[in-house]
Order: structure tokens, then sequence, then C-alpha cells
């Protein structure tokens, strides 16, 4: 794959891309540039996380990427992610690996490393500790509050806690501790990542941390930004049933005629047509049979002047998501190990939804 080429596939896995130029440079000047993604285990894993991520770490590694997935399970133990229990942090991360593995992630050439923050920071504490305590010293408590405010999405923020400015640090700092040269995560998480870059003039570092965020999934329902595992209804898992992904997409926001804002469309864009390169939907008869769409744009002009209505697009989005999770289904119930780390999972899941 000759430069251009490459640059076209690392480039098409962001929405944004904090500087073009030197994502150019890195790819013509660098073989093999290290990608850093982040998971905090916090229970099931939803689409956003299972699908949409195998697929973004798969084309950086066709790419000739390196990519580091660290779990964070002491960022997940700091911001009491399953209250806060390391063990069951752990059997999320393990159920998190198995989700991959069974999507088909490229996790067997050496082209992913999957690390644990534990054992990395354990490995190198003072160097980390040192890290994180000089970031947080040339960064004024204004400008960590205006990070937060971004990427927490609130109007204000009237106070940070030690604790929030630590997961904040230390996010920052695990950019440098792991030497990534593409910080690759949500546009949720664009803020913290650009806070990597500033920090780079503040300690004159010439290579910045190149910032690929890629699109945010939302929620089914109306206004949702964002899946929420707090609301399950609002996402779908990857372990979840034919029964289930029928139920929550049927009863998902989906206005007739209207684009902007309908998750049904988006997850179209974004999962569907990526996958299978097109979609076929059923209809009766009388309202022209099967429609097959072969690009994104088609389907959309179809869908704004109403010959394409919710209910026939839903059942076509509703089988497709159900034909991707197949594999994974598959996996949990014939694989021993992820059998029994999803239990462990779903008990878990169970008990941090009660407790809200």
């Amino acid at each position: 794959m000759n430069i251009h080429n490459t640059y076209r596939m690392v480039r098409s896995v962001g929405e944004d891309c904090s500087e073009e130029k030197e994502l150019k440079t890195l790819i013509a000047n660098k073989p093999e540039p290290i990608c850093f993604k982040r998971f905090q285990p916090s229970g099931l894993m939803h689409i956003a996380e299972g699908i949409m991520e195998m697929m973004n770490v798969n084309k950086l590694t066709n790419a000739g990427c390196r990519v580091k997935i660290l779990i964070a399970d002491q960022l997940a133990r700091m911001n009491k992610k399953l209250g806060g229990d390391m063990e069951k942090i752990e059997t999320v991360g393990l159920y998190m690996i198995e989700v991959w593995k069974a999507m088909g992630m490229n996790l067997k050439d050496g082209e992913v490393e999957i690390l644990w923050s534990s054992k990395e920071v354990g490995s190198r504490v003072n160097e980390y500790l040192d890290l994180v305590s000089d970031i947080t010293d040339k960064n004024s408590l204004a400008r960590l509050k205006r990070c937060w405010k971004l990427m927490d999405r609130t109007d204000e923020v009237v106070y940070l806690n030690a604790s929030q400015i630590s997961t904040l640090a230390m996010q920052c700092a695990d950019i440098f501790f792991l030497q990534a040269d593409i910080c690759q995560f949500g546009m949720d998480k664009r803020e913290v990542n650009i806070l990597a870059r500033e920090y780079c003039d503040e300690i004159q570092r010439k290579n910045k941390p190149i910032v690929l965020s890629h699109h945010i999934l939302p929620g089914l329902k109306e206004g949702q930004g964002k899946m929420s595992k707090k609301i399950p209804d609002s996402a779908i898992f990857m372990n979840d049933n034919e029964a289930e992904v029928n139920r929550k997409i049927k009863e998902a926001f989906c206005p007739e005629k209207v684009v902007e804002g309908n998750p049904c469309l988006e997850y179209i864009k974004y999962l569907i047509f990526p996958w299978f390169n097109g979609l076929a939907v059923e209809q009766i008869e009388q309202d022209g049979g099967v429609m097959t769409f072969k690009s994104f744009e088609d389907l959309i002009v179809h869908y704004q002047c109403g010959i394409l209505q919710p209910d026939d697009l839903k059942v076509a989005l509703s089988k497709a998501i159900n034909k991707i999770l197949q594999p994974v289904r598959n996996h949990f119930e014939d694989n021993d190990t992820a059998k029994q780390l999803l239990q462990s999972v779903l008990v878990c899941f169970y008990f941090a939804f009660r407790l809200h």
C-alpha cells in the first residue's frame, strides 16, 4: 500500500484530525506508527465499543499501524466503576477482550498489544507519577475545568475535586507513557488529547501526539448524544439476543423523513454500510418490494422523500445488526471461558445498575 492510500485508510477512522499535515508526515516517515486507545471496564460492552472499535482497529492495523489498547483498570477504580472493585473490573476487561476476539479484531499477529494500566504503571511507577505530577503542575485549574466541561458536556464546572484533576492528568500521561504517535478515541475524549498536545508546547517537545477522533454513536432514544449503560434500552449490547435487538430498534427514535438526530440512520451509516457495503430493505410489493441500497446517500434520498418508511428501515437494521452479532453470541455459547466471563459480567452489571 502506498503512502497516499495508507494515509486515506488511517484518516478514514476519524471524524476529526488535529493536524492533517502531521499525520501525513508521520505516515511518510514512520513505517509502524503507534496508535493508542483506552477503555475503562464498566459492564456489558455496547456496539460502539464492540463493532465500531473493531472496525477502526482493523483499519489501523491494515494500514500498518501498531495499536496499543490500554485496559484502564486503575482509572476505572478511581471513577468507581463497578463499585471500584478491582476483581470485577478485571473480569469485565477480560470479557471485553473475548468480545473483540469473537468480532475478528486483528489480535493474533502482534499488530495489537493489549495492556493493563495497573501492570504498566506498576512496572514503572515513579516514572508515571512524575509525569502525572508534571502535567498537573503545568496546567491551570481554569484549563482543567474547561477540559472537563467539554468532555462531560456540562454548561459549567464550578469546581474539580482532587480525584477529577488526577484522572485528567492520568489520561494525558498515558499518551506519553505508552509512546503514542496517534491518539484514537471518540470525539468526547478529544479535549484531553488536545491537552496532551498543549503539554508538548509547555515542555518544548516537537513531536506531538496526533489526535484522531471518531464519531460518537448516539443512544436509541430521542436526544441521546451517546449510548448509556445506565439506561439499557438506549444501547444495543454485544451480547443482546435477537429478540432484544429487534425490540430495542423497534422502539428506537426514528421520525419519518427526518435525517438529523435519527439514531437508526446513524447506525446504518457508521456500522452497516462499512460492514456490508450496502443494505437491503424489504417492503410489500405495492411499495416497491426489496430495495437494495449501495450508497448511504441514495438511502437518505429515499428516506427523506418518504419512499422508505421507518418501520421497514428498522426491520432491515435489526437484521443487519443481528447478523453482525451472531458470531459473538456463538463464541459466548460455545467457549467455556467466555461463557463464564459473561455470566460474571452480567452479575456485575445487574448490581451496578441496581445502585443507580
